[in-house]
């Protein structure tokens, strides 16, 4: 036989015995997850866990994490709420970004008493006064990769969370505001003033 055939009978077992791995990694747990629209990623875990809306946890290593801190000041110009966020380890991506989970990136999903309300591309947002009766109410922020799974740390979602508060009207009959300096950060958010762990 000569070596030219010796080679091509090589080379077609070689693909051959490839086209059966390639085959053999669609099958398994990770094909539900698929269908979910949830793709696997060399960037952390995705988990069964999900959020309130389904999507799923992609677990991390704490010293890989992103980080997140809340703070909402009353608009002085509007009976709105200022929201900034404070990230580290994080890059906010624009519009129109690929579905692919990278280290670090993603969006910011605005959550008021637990409802979503925006998702954010950067670290401003206003909420208008409208949106947030009389009351004390939670405002909260959870990043998520482009993928739109949710970063995690241990289980838990990476975030932060602010309690403000809706005062009853003034002597004036202008409604007045107050942020309450309470702020809960869950997972590896950032502490700063104002917050604690």
């Amino acid at each position: 036989m000569s070596w030219t055939r010796v080679f091509l009978t090589a080379l077609a077992a070689c693909v051959l015995f490839g086209a059966l791995l390639v085959g053999a990694t669609g099958c398994g747990s990770d094909e539900a997850r698929e269908d979910d629209g949830v793709k696997p990623s060399p960037v952390g875990k995705v988990l069964e866990d999900t959020d309130e809306e389904g999507r799923h946890y992609r677990e991390i290593d704490k010293k890989d994490a992103p980080k997140v801190a809340i703070e909402i000041q009353p608009d002085a110009d509007s009976d709105g709420w200022d929201v900034r966020l404070t990230v580290h380890d994080f890059r906010f991506s624009p519009a129109g970004t690929g579905k692919t989970a990278e280290p670090g990136r993603g969006h910011a999903l605005l959550r008021l008493d637990g409802r979503p309300l925006s998702f954010l591309r950067g670290p401003d947002h206003h909420i208008a006064g409208g949106l947030v009766p009389r009351g004390t109410h939670q405002v909260s922020v959870r990043l998520h990769a482009d993928d739109d799974t949710v970063w995690a740390v241990d289980g838990e979602p990476v975030g932060s969370a602010a309690d403000i508060t809706v005062s009853d009207p003034g002597p004036t009959g202008t409604e007045s505001a107050k942020a309450r300096t309470k702020v809960r950060t869950t997972a590896t958010a950032t502490s700063g003033p104002g917050t604690h762990k």
